[in-house]
């Protein structure tokens, strides 16, 4: 089975002629034509229900042309799409770009451009949704981290300290016990116990008993 039988294309033009001329060559090619619209919102409607492959889109349309039509269907049902135009002003090009087009065509299209601009049309689309997967993924892991980050309490600067009590003046400017400074502007929690010299200090006789 070649690669075009798997292919759907959704063919999109104001002349009839011309999307029949393009649906014959399409299918004469191997491509499978899954339908055909006279005009962009046509062409949004359809791309929602169908669900082509790649589209080839006119241009210049009444109503809708065929850029404000691709805006459409980026935002709502991303898909590949090579324009077709009868000239291809810079601007054109410029605003094509922008609205998601990822290859053009010049009236009248030969088969093997068409072929062409397709495959260079779907490949540049992966890429783009390959961006956008990884973007989304990075605003994830941004967010993650902007959650921990916010749960993260650090102490910097210089805190004022009683030399002899060992209390902290805090930002009220009234003095607290160490412990409770750190608790409340960090993670930390503390458990009570004795070092050695305290307990020799303090309970003589216990530490002398132990000995």
């Amino acid at each position: 089975m070649n690669v075009q039988d798997e292919i759907r294309v959704l063919i999109v033009d104001d002349n009839p002629m011309v999307g029949d001329t393009i649906q014959t060559m399409l299918e004469g090619m191997g491509y499978i034509v899954a339908g055909t619209a006279t005009d962009g919102a046509r062409a949004v409607e359809m791309t929602q229900s169908v669900r082509p492959d790649v589209i080839l889109m006119d241009v210049d349309m009444p109503n809708m042309d065929g850029i404000q039509a691709t805006q459409l269907i980026q935002a709502s049902c991303p898909t590949p799409v090579v324009v077709l135009t009868a000239y291809e002003p810079p601007e054109l090009v410029e605003r094509a770009s922008a609205a998601g087009v990822g290859a053009y065509l010049v009236k009248p299209p030969r088969a093997p451009e068409i072929e062409r601009a397709m495959t260079i049309a779907m490949a540049r689309f992966a890429d783009m949704m390959e961006l956008r997967r990884l973007n989304s993924e990075l605003q994830a892991r941004n967010q993650e981290l902007e959650e921990a980050m916010a749960q993260v309490k650090i102490l910097r600067g210089l805190l004022p300290i009683c030399m002899g009590c060992k209390r902290i003046r805090n930002d009220g400017g009234y003095w607290e016990k160490l412990e409770t400074y750190i608790r409340d502007h960090s993670e930390a929690q503390f458990s009570h116990g004795l070092c050695p010299d305290c307990a020799r200090e303090l309970y003589p006789g216990m530490f002398k008993a132990s000995k």
